[in-house]
């Protein structure tokens, strides 16, 4: 009798065992059931490669096109234009690319990146930039082989010194640079900073210096401007997004903040 007593014990205690063991699975289940479903996520942010030049306008930018996404959010990546063209032929992932001149986006498209045709959004001159008050007296763009004159530019394969090469060609003029930059915005740097007495840059950038540089317009440059073209990119990981930021770019609001920094009409 005592042995079938602890029998029926050891079997209450198995069966007490098995509904506390049911009862956690069930538990355990439960937040599973409660989360929230994937549309309820935030809309995200895209990532956007840029011209180093479009950083002040494509700033503000961003901020109307969060204004206009709540939730979403903006990362630039802003370099020289054929540096970044490198990177996404390379498999870099961006949601949109612009770039500074047409043949960077044209590798990106003959790559079969983009996810349709590029719109040409805004157009750029260059202009040369010397340090404040122009103590160097430079007052043309021959005026840049002066003996003793340190001048900086961007490297040929980046849109600002592909136009230079093209104002040397049709100007018989050929300058002997101290630098040559990756990015129109080092080259600015270099002028800022006492690095160089002159330099070529474009006119939204001379603008963004401010009273930092003296600013020299030439009329050659109006046969080096450079267009800007921008799209979406195939594999984006954010597509609806990146199309309303092309949209918002060339609509009149993003026009009208592009003009503001001194870009032109395509």
């Amino acid at each position: 009798m005592r042995r079938i007593g602890v029998l029926a014990g050891f079997v209450s205690m198995i069966l007490v065992a098995g509904l506390l063991a049911g009862t956690v699975a069930c538990s355990s289940k439960s937040p599973s059931s409660s989360s929230p479903p994937q549309s309820s996520q935030a809309p995200g942010s895209i990532v956007v490669f840029a011209a180093a030049s479009l950083k002040p306008a494509f700033t503000k930018i961003s901020q109307q096109f969060k204004t206009d996404n709540p939730g979403s959010g903006v990362d630039f990546d802003f370099g020289g234009s054929a540096d970044l063209a490198t990177q996404l032929t390379q498999g870099a992932t961006a949601d949109v690319f612009a770039s500074a001149d047409t043949a960077q986006m044209d590798k990106v498209t003959k790559a079969g990146l983009l996810a349709g045709n590029p719109t040409n959004f805004a157009s750029n001159t260059l202009v040369i930039v010397t340090a404040a008050g122009n103590p160097k007296q430079v007052g043309s763009f021959g005026d840049l082989r002066k003996p003793g004159l340190s001048v900086v530019i961007c490297q040929r394969p980046v849109p600002c010194g592909a136009a230079t090469q093209r104002l040397e060609d049709s100007t018989g003029v050929h300058l002997n640079p101290v630098s040559e930059e990756l990015n129109v915005t080092d080259a600015l740097n270099k002028i800022t900073t006492g690095q160089a007495d002159a330099g070529l840059v474009y006119v939204t950038d001379a603008r963004s210096a401010g009273d930092k540089v003296t600013t020299v317009n030439f009329p050659e440059a109006a046969g080096a401007v450079n267009v800007y073209p921008i799209g979406a990119l195939k594999k984006a990981p954010q597509p609806t997004l990146a199309q309303k930021f092309v949209a918002l770019v060339t609509s009149d609001a993003g026009q009208n903040i592009l003009a503001q920094f001194g870009f032109a009409k395509p």
